[in-house]
């Protein structure tokens, strides 16, 4: 259980990092680029995470729970030809597409698809990268299958890191040649970031050597060894519904772009007003809800491995126990942050975004972080059980309903903008009830009532005191220091309130990495020292 966790902890602490680098690039590159050369740089880097998210992003789980599987088994065998027959197909196909970028990058122009002729540069620069990322996936699904998150963490810090210097660098050094290089230099850096990440990896593979020799001693016997047709199909059974699933959220980005916007519009809203309007959702809102969903992409990523390893050797009480503490995790975490960001959302919106208008659909849009973390949640537990159609489908299922509730619900004036808010919620709600009735069905439940009723209200005492503390300290010390203030004391009283509630026991702090194993420690050497004393 242990290792679970603390593969989660790392990844969510590389993602905090990721997150906080890509936020000063941001501010960085804004000044250089202004403007039009952002504009530039985002007619081409979507293409490249569209294609990305088509050719690649199933293939890490895929690999996964395929080597998870083997690894159960003490298959070390099968392990190597996995790995080797995946790292040839996708060198294979990040080939096909890095080339087809190339190529037809003129034809997204000439068929105006991409209606400014200068991002054409940068379309183009992306292409080498597409090669590498391939590459990247497929270390990064080995690790994870063996539920070592360390070389998946770093080389994400890594990637952004490099990514980044090299951006900016690009960028300042290209401007003089005009705004269409410094945006392609810009669009290139993602090249070297994904390459120092490879690099990485390739270090990590070269470390785990006598580990890799260890296991091949206590190969077992009675592993039949799969042709490696058998293994193509199976990696490509896995990893085509996730790869669907993830172009979801691309898909929805563009549904809610063509609609609504225009339903804004029919309701009397002039073109700018529903075009700002849209940005409060999409580019405030929406990267606020963000944030606190890091942790429970992590601890998808390091579910599904350590569920196709209890899968693979059918302890289905394991399942169910690794699941439920997931979700118990997922709960301690994203309920409070919904409460909180819908209690402090005019606030936050002034303090971050320098207005308070976004605040209302901050506020409706917060209920999204506890939805889409139960709906991660879940689709992992269904991927690592090999279910991995039944997400792609409940998502493809939620996102038919927000395409009708986005042009119905945006258009009642007295909702506007936060109709389009209560589509989203309502979408991945949907997908996240739907994934919960497949995982009951194969594993039993895995919310206990009692203890998600702990939680709730001790994230509503919360609630209630940030919205007393922050209204008491606004008027003394200013919006944004009322803000800090007000989020340190909204978590002591969490945490106070959970023990108080015992929504956490000491049994929970014993499976928590690192402060576990000193607890676990501290409480074995207290019982040895209570022993000495009485004989």
């Amino acid at each position: 259980m242990n290792r679970f966790l603390k593969g989660a902890m790392i990844l969510t602490i590389a993602g905090i990092i990721v997150k906080v680098i890509g936020a000063f690039s941001k501010v960085f590159i804004a000044r250089i680029l202004g403007g039009e050369g952002i504009g530039l740089y985002q007619m081409a880097y979507p293409i490249y995470q569209m294609i990305v998210s088509i050719a690649v992003s199933g293939i890490p789980v895929a690999i996964s729970i395929m080597i998870a599987e083997k690894l159960a088994n003490e298959d070390m065998r099968g392990i190597d030809k996995t790995f080797k027959v995946s790292l040839m197909l996708l060198t294979t196909v990040g080939a096909i597409f890095g080339i087809g970028m190339f190529v037809l990058a003129d034809y997204l122009v000439e068929w105006g698809i991409i209606t400014d002729p200068r991002a054409l540069l940068g379309i183009k620069a992306l292409a080498p990268a597409i090669f590498v990322v391939t590459l990247l996936s497929c270390f990064r699904g080995y690790f994870q299958g063996f539920q070592y998150m360390v070389p998946t963490g770093t080389s994400q810090v890594f990637e952004q890191t490099f990514r980044v210097v090299t951006m900016v660098g690009l960028a300042y050094l290209l401007i003089d040649r005009g705004l269409h290089w410094a945006a392609a230099g810009a669009t290139f850096a993602t090249f070297p970031g994904v390459l120092a990440g490879v690099v990485v990896l390739g270090y990590f593979y070269y470390r785990q050597r006598h580990v890799r020799h260890e296991l091949r001693a206590t190969q077992n016997s009675e592993s039949i060894e799969e042709s490696t047709s058998a293994v193509v199909k199976r990696l490509i059974a896995l990893a085509i519904p996730v790869s669907m699933a993830n172009i979801v959220m691309p898909i929805v980005m563009l549904i809610d772009m063509a609609i609504v916007p225009r339903r804004l519009m029919d309701i009397g809203y002039y073109m700018n007003e529903a075009t700002t309007q849209f940005g409060y959702l999409t580019g405030m809102a929406t990267s606020l809800v963000g944030l606190p969903i890091i942790l429970t992409t992590s601890l998808a990523a390091s579910l599904v491995p350590a569920v196709s390893e209890s899968a693979a050797l059918h302890k289905l009480d394991d399942i169910n126990h690794r699941s439920k503490m997931a979700m118990k995790i997922a709960n301690l975490f994203t309920i409070p942050a919904c409460v909180g960001l819908s209690v402090l959302a005019t606030p936050v919106s002034q303090m971050i975004y320098n207005t308070p208008h976004a605040g209302p659909a901050i506020a409706v849009m917060s209920l999204s972080i506890v939805l889409l973390g139960a709906q991660q949640i879940t689709a992992a537990i269904l991927q690592g059980l090999g279910r991995t159609v039944i997400p792609m489908v409940t998502i493809f299922i939620g996102l038919l309903v927000k395409v009708f509730l986005d042009y119905e619900l945006t258009a009642i004036p007295e909702l506007g903008i936060n109709g389009a808010a209560w589509a989203t919620n309502i979408f991945f709600g949907l997908a996240a009830i739907l994934n919960f009735i497949f995982v009951k069905r194969y594993i039993g439940s895995i919310v206990p009532k009692v203890e998600l009723i702990k939680i709730i209200l001790s994230a509503m005492a919360m609630g209630g005191m940030a919205s007393v503390m922050y209204s008491f300290l606004l008027t003394l010390v200013g919006n944004a220091l009322a803000v800090g203030f007000t989020i340190v004391g909204a978590i002591v009283t969490y945490g106070a309130t959970l023990w108080l509630t015992r929504a956490i026991t000491r049994g929970d702090l014993y499976n928590m990495p690192i402060i576990g194993k000193r607890l676990l420690a501290k409480k074995r050497q207290e019982e040895v020292e209570l022993y000495d004393e009485e004989y």
